[in-house]
C-alpha cells in the first residue's frame, strides 16, 4: 500500500508475532532528520498498529519512507500509516 510519503508491505510472519521494520534512507538529510522520522514511526506502530497486528494471523510489515515524510507532523504520518495497514488487512484477511 502507498500513501503520499509512505510505502507499506507485509508478508505472513513464520514467527508467532507480528514485526515491523523501517527503511529510511537518507534523502540528502541530516542523520538527526533521519532519526527523528524513525521514532515517529516506532510510536505510531506501538500506538495504532500493535491492537490492528494483534487481532490478526503474525506478518512481517516493512515501511519504507518517501522524502515527504520528512516534512509531514506526528498526526498526518500516523493518518497514513494506519490508512495503509488497515488496506492491508483487509487484503490479508
Amino acid at each position: 500500500m502507498r500513501t503520499a510519503s509512505l510505502d507499506v508491505r507485509a508478508t505472513a510472519s513464520l514467527h508467532a508475532l507480528s514485526r515491523v521494520g523501517f527503511v529510511v534512507p537518507k534523502y540528502k538529510h541530516s542523520g538527526v532528520a533521519r532519526n527523528l522520522v524513525k521514532r515517529r514511526l516506532r510510536e505510531l506502530v506501538r500506538l495504532r498498529m500493535l491492537g490492528l497486528l494483534q487481532e490478526h494471523p503474525p506478518l512481517d510489515v516493512v515501511v519504507r519512507v518517501f522524502p515527504s515524510a520528512y516534512d509531514r507532523d506526528f498526526a498526518v504520518l500516523g493518518g497514513e500509516l494506519e490508512q495503509a495497514i488497515r488496506q492491508l488487512l483487509k487484503r490479508v484477511g
